[in-house]
C-alpha cells in the first residue's frame, strides 16, 4: 500500500501522534505500552483500528469521533469545561454559601480536548502553593475510577463525608485518612466520600471564560481547616 493511500483514520492517527508530541509511531508505542507492531499496523493502514479507537483518542486527547470520521475535536480542538464549585487549599469553602447549578458556575476554555468524564474547581487558598495557586483550576474526573489506597501520596480533589471540599495530599491515617498541605496543619482521620484524580492544572493566567452558566447566591467564605 501506499503510503499515501492510507484510509483516513490511519491519517489521522498519525496526525494525533504527531501533536501530542511523539516522533515516531515506536515512541508512542513504548510511552503509553502498546504493541508496536499492532499501533504500526493501525498507522500504517494495513489493520483496521476496531476498539483501540477508544484508547488511541484518550491517549491523543482528541475525539474518538473525530479519529474514526473526522468529524469533532482534532488536535489543538479548544474544548470547555463546567467550574463546578471551589476547594479549599488551606482552607475550608463553607459549603452553606455556595449554590451551584447542575451545569456548573462557568464553562472555561482550555487549549486541548478532554474526554467527557471532566470537571473542574477553582483552587481558594495558598497552602498547596507554588504547584496549586490561588484561582487556578484543576481539572479532575467526574467520577471516582480507583480505589481509596491508590491515592495515598498523590494530590487530589476530595470531598468529605460530612461535605467539605479540599486539595489535599491523602496520607493513610490511624482512624481514616489524614488530608495534608504544604504550607497548613494536616486533617487528620477523616472519611471520604469522593475523590477526584487530577488530570491537568491551569495557571490562572491561562484561563478565558466561555460564559457565566449559573452563580454564587450570597458570598463565599473561607474558614480554617
Amino acid at each position: 500500500m501506499n503510503f499515501d493511500d492510507r484510509p483516513e483514520f490511519a491519517k489521522r492517527l498519525e496526525q494525533a501522534r504527531i501533536a501530542r508530541g511523539f516522533a515516531t509511531a515506536k515512541d508512542a508505542a513504548k510511552y503509553f505500552g502498546w504493541s508496536y507492531d499492532t499501533y504500526a499496523q493501525h498507522e500504517n493502514g494495513t489493520r483496521g483500528i476496531g476498539r483501540a479507537s477508544e484508547k488511541y483518542a484518550k491517549a491523543y486527547r482528541v475525539g474518538e469521533g473525530w479519529l474514526l470520521t473526522g468529524e469533532g475535536d482534532g488536535p489543538g480542538s479548544a474544548k470547555s469545561v463546567a467550574v463546578m464549585g471551589y476547594l479549599g487549599a488551606g482552607a475550608e469553602v463553607e459549603p452553606d454559601y455556595e449554590q451551584v447549578p447542575p451545569e456548573g458556575l462557568e464553562q472555561i476554555e482550555i487549549p486541548f480536548p478532554l474526554p467527557d468524564d471532566m470537571i473542574a474547581f477553582k483552587v481558594r487558598g495558598e497552602s498547596m502553593m507554588p504547584v496549586f495557586k490561588h484561582d487556578a483550576v484543576i481539572i479532575v474526573y467526574r467520577e471516582q475510577k480507583k480505589p481509596l489506597e491508590s491515592f495515598y501520596g498523590e494530590e487530589a480533589a476530595v470531598r468529605t463525608t460530612d461535605g467539605r471540599r479540599f486539595l489535599k495530599t491523602i496520607t493513610r491515617g490511624q482512624g481514616g485518612v489524614t488530608l495534608t498541605s504544604w504550607n497548613a496543619l494536616p486533617i487528620e482521620n477523616v472519611t471520604l466520600e469522593w475523590i477526584g484524580e487530577l488530570f491537568a492544572v491551569l495557571p490562572p493566567s491561562s484561563l478565558k471564560k466561555v460564559g457565566k452558566q449559573g452563580g454564587i447566591q450570597g458570598q463565599l467564605r473561607l474558614k480554617t481547616a
